[in-house]
């Protein structure tokens, strides 16, 4: 028990868990498990360097030890597929971060996909230290040692694909659970990929810590009591109480889980490939240096160490397509993505340069890389840290865990420049703060800080004190006073990408909108105008940011001025570009193609293929080829496929959407074409037999809706003169709509009116029915819903219009209030719905028949309730002729149209007036009594 370095500690905590636990169990289990892990870890030939993700203090210790120590092979905890990726940092500003994306997956669930894994990197982490290191020294190779971005997916259980999808980290890091702000949703929705998670999966542990420990949340408190003293510790101190850490959580975690199961395949992965690489490399273990996450370096796996076992067997990738590239990344995507607490990542990036400047440590700095920001100029630096000497191993754990922190006192200069600084935002945000403010904030840090045992404030202390001095009742703008104090200790830091790291379709689209004279790599929203008739060279440029509002968020490219629609052209165009800010949509992007315009095709093509594509997504298909691709092959390809979805259809749910998409699309080729293309009338004859086909089963269908009814009606009246010129049959619409019985008022309605289109029911019949419906009490209560048929049957037959009109006046003007009210909201609602077919063609049929100023409303008599005049039914003389003569010896003819417009035949003789004009006595009282108007007339006549 008291054998190795680590003997005596051991014992002292044996004997702690006797002293202190009433019925010692597991305890002694754990607390001498966790010494074994540190002596097994520290004693490893190949030197382990134990890390926490994003932690400032790793990334002193790794700075400093990479100086002293100077390997020639770092092997590091990450995806090994990510790192050709490492190369492309040094162009971009941090962090940003690694990604591996893949949508053509093979080996997965269908619904897995599509798969995205990050690994973020911020300056202040050990991880960038490390990669900085091995890409500006000569001779140092970098190994990425964890399995790739296929077999994170290949380990995940198939049968939930939102673990897979969702925002967890791959340490299952829970979210914070609030909506994300512009940079928290830099990340989307991969799977995170962090060095060294560690947090206690065991909930109860985590909540005595930080009740005890007097902080709010992990972060405060890992900042308290590791960070901190762990700043100016010594390597050797450092890794011990890393592994040490590690090793907790780990023995506290739940034995069996699969997440466990995980890890500890990860780490068979990880050893299995380092001892790969030694014996191809021949590199010795003293000139390597492994750096992961504390959790793996307290692994217990048979695999552990040089000389682990050799039984582990890599398996080989799927056959996946795997894309790879750089993101833009921000503090506060981090923090969302591992569930960190808000403003943590911040708060770390501020340390690690308060700490470079205090102990004097030169980090590493991959070169050409843009600075995140301005440095300050650096104080006097604290006593350097004595680097680690060779030599066994020896206790350091006993005496750090004794001993209390050395105070670091209270640095007054920092605090009051704190309180001056937050006080003047407060100002600029709307809070009436003032110079009291600041020396309240001031005293109250301190304050707390006394109150939690601290040696000095903290930035969470001095945080929680401007809460309390600063915010009053209510938040005067956007942002209260605990998100000024994260943008004061750093803000919401986002990195970008550089030119050069960019996949080729970001930079083609950069260089084409060159011309537009703006730096679209800022992420403040830029307003653009385009005048595109004074300058032609801009129309590529308007082109461009149509396709990527088609293809990107909305906010990428939005416009304020202009329009692109069928056979229509801007003549000025003006946007709000932010593109900068959009930046990871546009990589992403990048994944698809070569060319938005590839991009853009693929995605149509997709669309128009994809099981559950209908014809109406393929008619908006063509739509989108013909507005933003010039390729008219393309468009017939799209147009053909279009056709052959439409004869496979077994429903009519989206007859409106493709009767308005082919009315539209008609009318372009009209316009610009001299013919319709092939494909467009393959379609009207195909959707003519179609829509015939299934109209009868519509109408008794319940589940069909009136406006598809309509809408069908409106395909094959509107199409009928273009099908019966392409060969159809029109004997096809008039069987469908005479084997059409339907039960419901609303499809009967329609009916009706379609049998007036194809005169088989006169205006005069139908008025009778409508009246008698009217005049039936047992039907009057379901008149509301003819009407609405009826209404919807102003699209297909237009003709009844001012009968619609007649008869929403008779209704509003019969029927009972009972049956009227419960109608109107319905009858508003469908007016609103179809407001651009139906209100124009109401309203301008109510202008025509009703009065026009209010004082002819009192005399005004509805045309439809007038008597009707009498009719003169003696006709004109009927004058001899050719054309009488041939009318007269070829009867039959005339007789069948007479029949066929519902007149009753009737035949004078040439010569027969049939009373006429002379024969009216009235006439001839008039003429009696002003005789000289037809003496003058004579004399004229005879004079002529």
């Amino acid at each position: 028990m008291t054998e190795g370095p680590f003997g005596a500690l051991r014992e002292q905590l044996l004997d702690a868990a006797a002293a202190f636990s009433d019925a010692p169990g597991a305890l002694p289990g754990i607390l001498s498990g966790m010494v074994d892990d540190v002596d097994r870890a520290l004693s490893e030939e190949l030197e382990i360097f134990p890390v926490c993700h994003h932690s400032p203090s790793s990334a002193l210790a790794m700075a400093r030890r990479l100086r002293e120590k100077q390997p020639k092979v770092v092997y590091v905890e990450m995806c090994e597929d990510l790192r050709p990726l490492l190369a492309e940092l040094t162009n971009c500003r941090l962090p940003v971060a690694l990604q591996a994306y893949a949508t053509d997956l093979d080996g997965f669930p269908p619904g897995f996909g599509p798969l995205s894994v990050i690994a973020p990197i911020t300056e202040s982490s050990a991880e960038y230290q490390a990669i900085a290191y091995a890409l500006t020294t000569p001779d140092v190779e970098l190994v990425c040692v964890d399995r790739s971005s296929d077999h994170v997916f290949k380990w995940l259980p198939k049968n939930d694909p939102a673990e897979a999808q969702g925002p967890v980290a791959a340490e299952d890091a829970d979210a914070d659970g609030e909506d994300p702000a512009e940079g928290q949703a830099l990340h989307g929705d991969a799977v995170g990929l962090e060095i060294g998670d560690l947090r206690p999966r065991f909930a109860e542990l985590e909540e005595h810590l930080l009740h005890h420990g007097k902080v709010r949340h992990w972060s405060e408190w890992w900042d308290q009591y590791v960070e901190q003293p762990l700043a100016g510790a010594d390597y050797h101190t450092y890794r011990q109480v890393m592994v040490l850490i590690g090793s907790l959580f780990r023995h506290l975690r739940p034995a069996g889980s699969a997440k466990n199961d995980r890890d500890e395949e990860r780490e068979r992965y990880m050893w299995t490939r380092m001892r790969q690489h030694l014996a191809a490399t021949g590199t010795k273990p003293q000139d390597a240096l492994y750096i992961c996450g504390s959790f793996h370096a307290a692994s217990r796996v048979a695999e552990f160490g040089v000389a682990g076992s050799d039984t582990y067997e890599i398996t080989e990738p799927s056959a996946t397509r795997w894309l790879y590239g750089l993101i833009p990344s921000s503090n506060s995507a981090i923090e969302a993505q591992f569930g960190l607490a808000s403003g943590s990542v911040s708060i770390a990036s501020a340390t690690w340069t308060k700490s470079v400047a205090r102990y004097g440590v030169k980090p590493y700095r991959l070169e050409g890389q843009k600075p995140a920001a301005k440095k300050k100029p650096a104080k006097k630096a604290a006593k350097a840290v004595a680097p680690a000497a060779a030599g066994p191993v020896t206790d350091r754990l006993s005496g750090f865990l004794a001993n209390p922190p050395a105070p670091g006192g209270l640095d007054e200069a920092e605090l009051l420049g704190w309180c001056v600084d937050i006080v003047r935002l407060a100002r600029r945000n709307g809070y009436l703060a003032s110079t009291a403010d600041a020396i309240a904030v001031y005293e109250t840090s301190i304050l707390l800080a006394g109150i939690r045992d601290r040696a000095r404030p903290t930035p969470y202390d001095f945080q929680d004190a401007a809460v309390t001095c600063i915010e009053k009742d209510s938040v005067p703008g956007r942002r209260d006073v605990r998100r000024l104090c994260e943008i004061l200790l750093g803000g919401d830091r986002i990195g970008q990408v550089g030119y050069h790291s960019l996949p080729p379709l970001a930079r083609d689209v950069y260089d084409r909108l060159a011309p537009l004279g703006y730096d679209l790599t800022k992420r403040n929203i830029q307003r653009v105008l385009l005048d595109l008739a004074a300058d032609d060279a801009l129309r590529p440029c308007s082109d461009l940011l149509w396709m990527l509002r088609r293809l990107m968020p909305g906010d990428t490219a939005r416009p304020i001025m202009g329009a692109r629609k069928l056979g229509e052209r801007s003549i000025q165009e003006s946007w709000d570009l932010a593109i900068g800010r959009n930046q990871r949509a546009l990589i992403e992007l990048g994944y698809e193609g070569v060319t938005i315009e590839q991009v853009l095709e693929q995605r149509l093509r997709k669309a128009v293929w994809e099981d559950g594509a209908t014809a109406a997504t393929a008619l908006q298909a063509v739509e989108d080829s013909i507005l933003y691709l010039s390729n008219p092959r393309f468009t017939d390809e799209l147009g053909a496929r279009a056709v052959d979805l439409l004869a496979a259809e077994r429903t009519v749910d989206d007859a409106p959407e493709v009767l308005k998409h082919i009315r539209r699309l008609q009318a372009y080729y009209r316009a610009n074409s001299p013919e319709l293309p092939a494909w467009c009338q393959d379609f009207v004859t195909a959707g003519y037999a179609h829509y015939c086909t299934l109209l009868p089963t519509a109408f008794i269908d319940e589940a069909t809706g009136i406006r598809q009814v309509a809408a069908m009606l409106g395909f094959l009246f509107s199409m009928e003169s273009l099908a019966l010129s392409l060969g159809c049959d029109r004997a096809q619409l008039e069987l469908a709509v005479q084997q059409s019985h339907p039960e419901a008022p609303g499809k009967t309605a329609l009916l009706w009116a379609a049998h007036t289109q194809l005169g088989l029911l006169p205006i005069a019949e139908l008025r009778e029915r409508c009246d008698a419906l009217l005049a039936n009490p047992l039907v009057v209560p379901a008149f509301p819903q003819y009407l609405s048929g009826f209404v919807q049957a102003l699209d297909p037959v237009p003709v009844l219009t001012p009968f619609v009109v007649e008869l929403i006046s008779n209704a509003f003007g019969r029927l009972p209030d009972s049956v009227l009210l419960p109608w109107l909201p319905t009858l508003i609602t469908t007016l609103r719905e179809h407001s651009a077919e139906l209100v124009p063609v109401l309203i301008k049929e109510a202008g025509r028949t009703f009065p026009g100023t209010l004082a002819a409303v009192d005399s005004w008599v509805p045309p439809w309730t007038a008597a009707p005049a009498r009719e003169n039914t003696s006709g004109p003389a009927v004058e001899s002729g050719p054309v009488t003569e041939l009318l007269l010896s070829h009867r039959d003819t005339p007789d069948a149209l007479a029949a066929l417009l519902g007149c009753e035949p009737g035949w004078r003789e040439p010569g027969a007036t049939g009373g006429g004009a002379a024969g009216d006595p009235k006439v001839g009282a008039l003429l009696t009594a002003h005789p000289e108007s037809a003496e003058a007339l004579a004399g004229l006549l005879a004079g002529a």
